[in-house]
């Protein structure tokens, strides 16, 4: 920690504003170390690139709060992955939260606008996260590590931090790209200090990303060969995937084909579907209990070490009130906050009856319809993530912060990414898209009765497949748009700011660019609409 706080020193003074708002400051933590200080300690390399992985799952240097990475919101909620997961989910018919804490509910009605602040933080999250990539890039080029007398396995090891910041990098600028479109753009090679950055269009920097991960591709160590919880070349195949799966909506191009080429590498790669129930894939073992052999990147949980009131602490606690048992998700009492909809409800079969496992619905004292949006019994409970292990012993903190790690790439989201491609016309075979669908509906069933055959592989039914494998990971907005369902088609309760739902402007399948941003950067242009 200590290491890791000289380093946010030397970050701040050389940070690039990207905007002149207050949630980028940082106070130097210690006034008398400067880069060749920090960076003579070989520590501080492996330090650093631990700190852009921390960046998606903690909120500060002093867990679970007191010294945030961003002032301007309550440190729980300025967490990466808890607005992601908010902007990705609370903003579909996959969940809705009966919190009123200043805009929030807006994303669930879809009536935001360029001054609400959760979006202007996931807006600035996302710049700070990408300023860290950045300086630890101009920290490590050939040049100074020669300077610096770097040779030998440590020189390796910054080579392959290197590949992973760029990868880390391209991961960001992706959800960027997906939530904002058009955002300001910073590299390595930008000019350190005060400036106003270019605005970048979302077909131009599509193209950056791609070329980022085709760079680092072969440099990047290679896959199921790193630690856990550090990106590999499979983490950097399945973001190609994404990426091409989604080019038509980025660029107005189709690319299914070669979303389909980096599926199948990913899917060669030697990872399977883990032989386990659904819900073991949540737990707080999930590292350790076969789950992992489907797990291509994760965002580490530990109860004692990275705490935070954001991340998995949101995950597994907002979703727990009404009649819900707190000792069963392994916590010392439920948030009552996040349950789903109606419309997901029914994307199950027999809905809570269902036998698809992954109807995972608690409906003891709940509704499935929602009359009252702030009352947690309104709605269906989801039962996803806990914080216990596959015999029901609670964590390493017991009550308040999970070991559960976050899923971000599986392999079950290659395999449908995969079938989709075949489906758009993409190439590859419909019987293997089949056979890799019915592969996870044997999963979920526990036999064969859930299969399909080739003709029931549409796009419609893979939308809803992809709602039941994988609700509450954060695609679900991404894939609403992909579909074209997300804006002015689809209809789900409370969308639109009415009980049973409407359609909204089709301009908000992309998120404003920060009023306050826009107010100090003369270089941004607001998206349409807003």
């Amino acid at each position: 920690m200590s290491t890791i706080k000289k380093i946010l020193f030397v970050f701040c003074l050389t940070l690039v504003f990207v905007s002149c708002e207050k949630d980028l400051e940082l106070t130097p933590e210690d006034d008398r170390d400067t880069s060749a200080d920090v960076f003579n300690d070989p520590a501080s390399y492996r330090a650093f690139i631990a700190k852009i992985y921390a960046g998606l799952s903690l909120s500060g240097q002093e867990g679970p709060a007191g010294n945030p990475d961003l002032e301007g919101l309550d440190e729980g909620f300025s967490n990466y992955m808890r607005l992601y997961w908010s902007m990705q989910e609370l903003t579909t018919d996959e969940a809705l939260i009966a919190w009123n804490d200043g805009t929030l509910r807006d994303l669930h009605y879809q009536n935001w606008t360029a001054g609400n602040e959760f979006i202007r933080t996931m807006y600035t999250r996302f710049l700070y996260q990408v300023a860290l990539c950045n300086e630890f890039l101009r920290q490590t080029t050939p040049d100074l590590l020669d300077g610096r007398g770097v040779t030998g396995e440590l020189r390796t090891q910054i080579e392959n931090y290197r590949a992973e910041a760029r990868f880390m990098r391209a991961l960001t600028y992706w959800h960027t790209m997906d939530l904002y479109a058009n955002p300001p753009f910073v590299t390595e090679e930008d000019p350190v200090g005060a400036f106003l950055p270019e605005q970048i269009q979302r077909a131009d920097l599509f193209t950056y990303i791609e070329s980022e991960l085709l760079a680092i591709e072969d440099e990047i160590i290679g896959a199921k060969q790193n630690e856990y919880g550090r990106a590999d070349q499979a983490a950097v195949w399945t973001l190609l995937t994404k990426l091409y799966l989604n080019a038509e909506v980025y660029t107005g191009s189709a690319r299914y084909n070669d979303a389909i080429t980096y599926a199948e590498r990913t899917i060669g790669a030697g990872y399977s579907i883990a032989q386990v129930p659904y819900g073991n894939l949540f737990l707080a073992d999930n590292d350790s209990n076969g789950s992992q052999q489907e797990t291509i990147f994760a965002i580490p949980f530990d109860g004692l070490n990275t705490q935070s009131f954001g991340g998995m602490t949101f995950m597994v606690h907002a979703p727990v009130g009404g009649s819900m048992d707190p000792d069963f998700f392994g916590i010392n009492g439920g948030w009552a906050g996040v349950r789903t909809t109606s419309t997901f409800v029914e994307q199950f079969e027999g809905e809570e009856n269902s036998a698809d496992g992954r109807a995972n619905f608690y409906t003891d004292g709940q509704t499935k319809e929602i009359d009252d949006i702030s009352d947690f019994t309104d709605g269906y409970a989801v039962i996803k993530y806990r914080n216990v292990d596959v015999d029901g012993n609670p964590g390493s903190d017991p009550g308040d912060h999970p070991d559960t790690d976050f899923p971000m790439f599986r392999l079950a989201d290659v395999y449908l990414m995969y079938a989709e491609a075949v489906v758009r016309g993409g190439g590859g075979s419909l019987g293997t898209a089949v056979d890799y669908v019915n592969e996870l509906r044997e999963r979920a069933y526990g036999n064969t009765d859930g299969n399909i055959t080739n003709s029931d592989l549409t796009l419609d039914f893979l939308l809803s497949e992809r709602s039941r494998e994988l609700h509450w990971e954060c695609h679900r907005r991404t894939d609403l748009i992909r579909f074209g369902q997300f804006s002015d088609q689809g209809i789900w309760p409370f969308k639109g700011n009415v009980p049973q739902g409407a359609t909204t402007e089709a301009f908000r399948d992309v998120m404003p660019i920060p009023a306050t941003d826009i107010g100090v950067n003369t270089n941004l242009e607001q998206n349409p609409g807003y």
